[in-house]
């Protein structure tokens, strides 16, 4: 365990001065990093010491308690005094500087593709992952009577995107159900059972946006692949929140965002496409016949600002000065925390599996007897701590097969504040929460 004092004699005058300017954040944690660099990533998750200098590269609204990064992440402050930076210039001449800031941004192509693995023509920058995965869904050929699978746990803005193409073109949109926590197996075999000869397309989250249920994406797609039909994954939330290449997950099309767990400016993602699909999916908007194979051809969609797409380089940055590794263990460790103080009491239930590999900085978590919702309220109105509510499942209406709060904490929370979480959900179990019987 390294303290501020070993830390600042190992930095020497330079690192003792770059604690004083915020623009300096990233060599601040790139030199915590290699002072740490001894120890193994579930060791470092529980250095108070190096978080707390992760954390004060943060500038987030301390009289609240943010468990809802899920949905987006505030930015370190470096990667918003570069956005504030290019804005500025672009400002100065939009016409000049936005394509000079645009032609730097193939430098954030390649740092995308190299640190999530796969060639940079395989990636386009997009403003977030309803965008690519629209892109993906929109631009595969179907015709009537063509068959895609997805879940009812997909995305709602995913299955309103194929309600659509069936309503139009007839095809046919098969979700499929499935309860939480699920094992791998299980998952797969889903799938596998589902599948017919008129099935085109398979379309699952690489983890869900409501419990974090984890898909075993290699799997399915070499399924899919070996039957000639076309995969689509949502990674909008795992992308920057725990290590993976995507190359590896051997999928089609991959999209996701980058203002949740990268911390990215918001109107931030990319699309992955399969080099091989590129030439066969059509771009959102049109695109002339010579960008046939160019994967730049998606990201056609008019002006727009450059500063936003260029800031993905500081969030990057500063994504790596942590390490991916160090940064999902502590993820987890966060979890576990206020996992393990409460999945003892009967009333808990916890809707994602526990088990190391299966789950980050992402869980669902209710109490029986008292609906999500009105515990949401409860702890933001006593507690400050903003969450999001969940019920889902199947009908009938009001019979829900999981109710919970999502609390999705960041590299800034600090330990404080999910003990606060804590007390609060032991306040609703031991007091209940207004406006509903105590159970």
């Amino acid at each position: 365990m390294w303290s501020r004092r070993s830390f600042l004699r190992a930095t020497g005058a330079a690192g003792a001065s770059a604690f004083a300017v915020g623009s300096h954040s990233i060599e601040r944690v790139a030199a915590a990093s290699q002072t740490a660099a001894g120890q193994t990533a579930d060791q470092v998750a529980q250095d108070e010491t190096y978080w707390r200098e992760i954390q004060s590269a943060y500038a987030p609204d301390r009289t609240l308690i943010n468990l809802n990064n899920g949905h987006h992440s505030p930015s370190p402050r470096v990667v918003q005094e570069a956005l504030k930076r290019y804005l500025d210039m672009e400002n100065q001449d939009p016409v000049y500087y936005a394509a000079l800031i645009n032609r730097n941004a193939e430098r954030v192509r390649r740092a995308l593709a190299m640190e999530f693995g796969c060639d940079p023509e395989e990636l386009a920058i997009t403003r977030n992952a309803s965008e690519s995965l629209q892109i993906a869904q929109s631009g595969i050929d179907l015709k009537a009577g063509d068959e895609v699978i997805t879940t009812n746990q997909d995305y709602p803005r995913m299955l309103v995107t194929w309600d659509q193409r069936a309503r139009r073109e007839g095809i046919k949109v098969t979700r499929l159900q499935f309860p939480v926590p699920s094992t791998q197996k299980a998952l797969y075999e889903m799938f596998e059972r589902a599948i017919t000869p008129q099935t085109r397309v398979l379309h699952f989250c690489h983890i869900t946006n409501l419990t974090g249920q984890l898909f075993p994406v290699r799997d399915i797609c070499r399924l899919a692949r070996a039957r000639g039909i076309t995969t689509i994954v949502d990674g909008a939330h795992s992308v920057a929140h725990f290590p993976y290449q995507i190359r590896d997950l051997e999928c089609d099309f991959y999209g996701t965002s980058l203002h949740k767990w990268l911390c990215a400016p918001v109107g931030n993602g990319f699309l992955y496409v399969r080099k091989e699909a590129i030439a066969k999916a059509w771009p959102l908007q049109a695109a002339g016949a010579g960008a046939n194979t160019n994967i730049r051809k998606f990201e056609e969609v008019g002006t727009m600002p450059a500063a936003p797409h260029a800031a993905i380089a500081e969030a990057l940055a500063f994504h790596q000065a942590i390490g991916g590794e160090r940064k999902a263990a502590r993820l987890r460790y966060l979890t576990m925390r206020w996992a393990n103080a409460l999945k003892s009491n009967p009333r808990i239930k916890i809707h994602s599996s526990l088990e190391p590999g299966q789950t980050w900085g992402m869980a669902l978590v209710g109490i029986d007897g008292i609906p999500a919702p009105a515990l949401a309220t409860f702890l933001m109105d006593k507690y400050r701590i903003i969450v999001v509510g969940i019920q889902g499942g199947a009908p009938p209406a009001q019979v829900f097969d999981y109710n919970g709060l999502r609390v999705t904490p960041n590299v800034y929370t600090t330990l404080e504040e999910i003990d606060t979480f804590i007390a609060g959900m032991q306040d609703a179990l031991a007091n209940g929460v207004p406006g509903v019987t105590k159970a």
